[in-house]
């Protein structure tokens, strides 16, 4: 095969890399002329659908009100074989009172067993007892569908990646109004922005706020760092980080930095260098570490501020890796590998909002220094 071999790859020369490791050629499925066009399927006259799942169906109620009827047709058959009919149309004047008093029970049978739809408000016990009953991931219901699904999707997939992984198994995730519903009771707030969405009414600014200082955490994801403009400050001039500056104007923000690689939310799980997403090119932000000198940060590989950071911004579209079909397929496409390493930044994003500093502690620099060959 000449050197300067340009074709596209035939059965005698598959797709690869051909020749000595110091100066391979390639061999492309296709040739630089080519070119990739739609598949026409108009003449197949075919109709393009996606699959449809059904959901489930309680039958609960349906099936007691059936054994109900079987038993009240049973009672009437074996009164009308045990000679009781006359006795019943000598008390004719009671069956009006006997026939309601038996539709009243029917009805309020089946009002126990059909099944109610579930009411996310921050008023309701029965709210707050979900929320509390086990430790649940909440994400900013934004009111567009597609992006809404996607995040709703995406916690649910890093919940079971949670379960499978770690020792934490966790509700599922719940979508919360700011405005509306009580934010205490979520260590971890998933924040989609949505570019040219209007800016939360001031009400639900109060309550992030409060949130945040509280000891609750809002993980902000603009999800645009594949539309961020070459440059330095490529990345401040995208449209979601527009929108989520006017969000911040409202916020008392700390001082923010890009994860510094000794930060304890590199460690909490998994040792991470970065945390990718559905891309990778976006940095991940948090509440700046007070400044230490340099023997202590060398003696501690893991640093931590005195709390958990209340702001995590990322541009990288956490939740459309994480994102989990029914069927659980993904619903967006992303590589492999990068997704795993999603997926562990997920975690380490979870438990450190759980545990806090819990690996900065002094106790773990040794088994710490020893996994990173320092």
């Amino acid at each position: 095969m000449p050197a300067d071999f340009n074709d596209r790859a035939s059965l005698d020369h598959p797709p690869g890399f051909y020749g000595p490791a110091e100066g391979p050629t390639a061999v492309n499925t296709l040739s630089p002329a080519d070119r990739i066009l739609q598949l026409d399927t108009s003449a197949l006259r075919a109709k393009r659908a996606s699959y449809t799942t059904a959901e489930p169906r309680d039958l609960r109620g349906i099936l007691l009100s059936t054994a109900l009827l079987l038993f009240l047709v049973d009672a009437v058959i074996v009164a009308l074989l045990g000679g009781g009919l006359a006795a019943l149309i000598r008390r004719r004047r009671a069956a009006p009172a006997a026939i309601a008093i038996a539709l009243l029970a029917t009805g309020a049978l089946l009002a126990v067993t059909m099944p109610t739809p579930a009411r996310a408000d921050a008023t309701s016990d029965d709210f707050a007892m979900r929320a509390v009953s086990q430790t649940r991931l909440a994400y900013v219901v934004t009111g567009n569908a597609d992006v809404d699904s996607i995040v709703k999707a995406g916690l649910t997939g890093l919940t079971l990646f949670l379960a499978q992984r770690t020792a934490l198994e966790a509700g599922d995730p719940v979508g919360v109004d700011p405005a509306r519903d009580e934010l205490a009771f979520f260590p971890l707030i998933y924040w989609p922005i949505v570019p040219g969405a209007p800016k939360p009414p001031q009400d639900a600014i109060n309550k992030i706020d409060a949130y945040m200082k509280q000891g609750g955490t809002v993980l902000f994801d603009t999800r645009d760092a594949i539309e961020a403009p070459p440059g330095s400050n490529g990345a401040q001039q995208t449209p979601g980080m527009q929108s989520l500056r006017d969000i911040l104007s409202s916020l008392d923000v700390p001082e923010l930095e890009p994860v510094p690689r000794e930060h304890v939310l590199t460690k909490t799980f998994y040792l991470l260098r970065d945390f990718p997403g559905r891309f990778t090119a976006g940095q991940t932000w948090v509440e700046a570490l007070p400044k230490e000198d340099d023997e202590d940060t060398a003696s501690r590989p893991a640093r931590g501020g005195d709390g958990v950071s209340p702001i995590i911004i990322t541009s990288n579209d956490l939740a459309g890796a994480w994102a989990l079909r029914p069927d659980s397929q993904y619903m967006l496409p992303v590589e492999q590998r990068q997704r795993e390493f999603a997926f562990r930044a997920g975690v380490n994003i979870v438990m450190y909002t759980l545990t806090g500093n819990y690996k900065a502690d002094q106790v773990h620099a040794p088994a710490l220094i020893e996994r990173l060959g320092q």
